[in-house]
């Protein structure tokens, strides 16, 4: 038994759940549709540049969530699920999620998008554990700031260390699953590294190393 790791957005799912819930919102007319919109495209490619500013970022994406309740947010993300989320969960994810969980591995989702956004998803995924930028709540609302640190590039690794201390277990035969050059930091750091549909900078890394990819498309 190993732990097996997955990174989420463009990974399990075929989109990138952080920027559909900024699109969702748009189009919900919740937050300026010209304004909004040229941020969320601008910060999506700075993602796969590999040039993001992940606490610019999040001052954006947090501050929908701050300003609105937890039930309005709730009944906005059922029906965000239903539109956005549902119609791109990739079959032969769930299929690679089966495998492992068939031998007994540890799932694991890993993620910088955050949790209000990703924790359903992994759930509908039917995996338990994870890691992902947690938004700060005080007195049942969300502040619009970061409680620790987001699990973005170097900040996975110390997240999934962090995670690893607490449920006392080893990266000995781990598997990471993911497409991005942001996660390189840690497809380093286990055994079994895996490129999943790969950006093109991983793409080359990992034919360079001799990691294996895949497509789950």
């Amino acid at each position: 038994m190993s732990l097996a790791i997955f990174d989420l957005d463009n990974t399990l799912i075929s989109i990138d759940s952080d920027h559909a819930w900024g699109q969702f919102l748009v189009e919900q007319g919740v937050v300026d549709p010209v304004g909004y919109r040229q941020a969320n495209e601008k910060f999506l490619k700075d993602y796969q540049a590999g040039t993001l500013d992940i606490h610019a970022y999040l001052a954006m994406v947090l501050e929908p969530l701050a300003a609105n309740p937890p039930e309005r947010l709730a009944a906005w993300h059922r029906r965000f699920m239903a539109s956005k989320i549902e119609p791109h969960i990739l079959a032969k994810g769930e299929a690679l999620l089966a495998e492992h969980r068939s031998r007994g591995d540890t799932l694991l989702i890993i993620t910088a998008t955050n949790r209000f956004v990703t924790g359903p998803i992994a759930k509908r995924l039917g995996v338990d554990e994870l890691i992902a930028v947690d938004p700060e709540m005080v007195e049942g609302r969300y502040t619009g700031r970061v409680s620790g640190t987001p699990s973005f590039r170097e900040g996975k690794v110390a997240r999934l260390q962090e995670w690893l201390a607490e449920k006392q277990i080893g990266l000995d035969g781990a598997w990471f699953y993911s497409d991005s050059l942001n996660d390189l930091p840690l497809l380093e750091r286990v055994d079994n590294p895996v490129a999943v549909d790969p950006d093109d900078t991983l793409r080359h890394e990992a034919e360079t190393r001799g990691w294996p990819i895949i497509s789950l498309r």
